[in-house]
């Protein structure tokens, strides 16, 4: 059983995989306008939750949140389900293949044995369709990846119900209804202004733009409170995050700024395009604090930086987002929503 199902590959995987459902449903929106007006784009510092000893790091909001804000703000209704056992997932999954209904899903990287084994490693917030199923398996559209593949049903239950935080608990999910019309200006302004009012306005020195600074201020006393290789395994994690889950921080910047773009000519602003631009230009920086990171963790000794340089390049990102977003969220409050 298969659906006339098309697959593009994108850079993020949610985003990624609730444009190509809304495609499957008539609706044409890319990926930078979904993150966008999901409002996508976060960061955090949480010393205090800790995944092997290591505090938590994300360049992103909670997976599953894109899609629901997207869906609120444009007027799509959705199912969302999670399982006790596997056999009562797979049931439900086969039941909706059945209907000719493609399948959104949450997995973990490591049990996709399609991915190259370099690339496999226990993050589980990975998005994937299914959208068919052919001589006992199940076809996959995984937008990180150029064309469609296919899983076993073995592996696919492991993927679905890998253990670790957090528990993808055989989640997934699907559009049950979509508009005719939908108010598309009143929902990029909405994304626009969580996701400002999200970097830099929350009173918690935590998250966003003052996280942001707050890890770097951390960075820089890592060598002296962690010692030199502790201190080289939590900036790797730092990097890792950035650059390698769910797209990280340089590249949302880089959607980000796509979706800023897009919106500017959609919504007649050239404060926007200007924006963007600025932001493209915190995901140049991001890259370069990553390239700097990367020498430290890897004992190169040519073109290489302090702990205490990285904390500098970082400190000046959360400054550049600083001022970026608080001029986004007086541009989203001087339109009326």
């Amino acid at each position: 059983m298969t659906t006339n199902f098309t697959h593009k590959q994108s850079a993020h995987c949610e985003s990624g995989v609730v444009s190509n459902l809304l495609r499957f449903h008539g609706m044409e929106f890319d990926e930078p306008m979904v993150f966008g007006i999901g409002s996508g784009l976060f960061f955090s510092y949480l010393p205090f939750i800790r995944i092997n000893g290591i505090p938590t790091t994300a360049y992103r909001i909670w997976p599953g949140q894109i899609f629901k804000r997207f869906s609120n703000r444009i007027g799509i209704k959705i199912e969302t389900k999670k399982f006790s056992s596997p056999a009562e997932a797979m049931l439900a999954l086969d039941k909706m293949l059945d209907q000719g209904q493609p399948v959104g899903m949450l997995t973990s990287v490591f049990y996709l044995n399609y991915l190259p084994a370099a690339y496999r490693f226990h993050f589980n917030a990975h998005n994937i369709i299914v959208f068919g199923k052919e001589n006992g398996h199940y076809l996959v559209s995984d937008p990180t990846m150029e064309y469609t593949t296919e899983i076993s049903y073995e592996d696919l239950v492991r993927a679905r119900f890998a253990k670790g935080m957090p528990e993808p608990s055989g989640r997934m999910y699907y559009p049950v209804k979509v508009p005719g019309e939908y108010a598309v200006e009143k929902a990029i302004w909405k994304g626009i202004r969580q996701t400002s009012d999200h970097m830099t306005r929350i009173p918690v020195p935590l998250v966003g733009a003052k996280g942001m600074k707050y890890l770097a201020t951390r960075l820089r006393q890592w060598p002296r409170r962690l010692g030199d290789r502790k201190a080289i395994m939590w900036l790797g994690n730092v990097i890792r995050m950035q650059e390698e889950i769910g797209t990280g921080g340089a590249g949302f910047r880089f959607i980000h700024a796509a979706f800023l773009e897009q919106a500017s000519v959609m919504l007649k602003n050239e404060k926007l395009f200007s924006l963007s631009q600025q932001l493209t230009k915190s995901g140049d920086d991001l890259r370069d604090f990553a390239y700097y990171a990367g020498r430290v963790c890897k004992n190169r000794k040519s073109d290489t930086k302090t702990f205490a340089e990285l904390g500098d390049l970082l400190e000046a990102c959360s400054q550049r987002e600083q001022d970026i977003f608080s001029a986004l969220y007086e541009v989203s409050k001087s339109n009326d929503l």
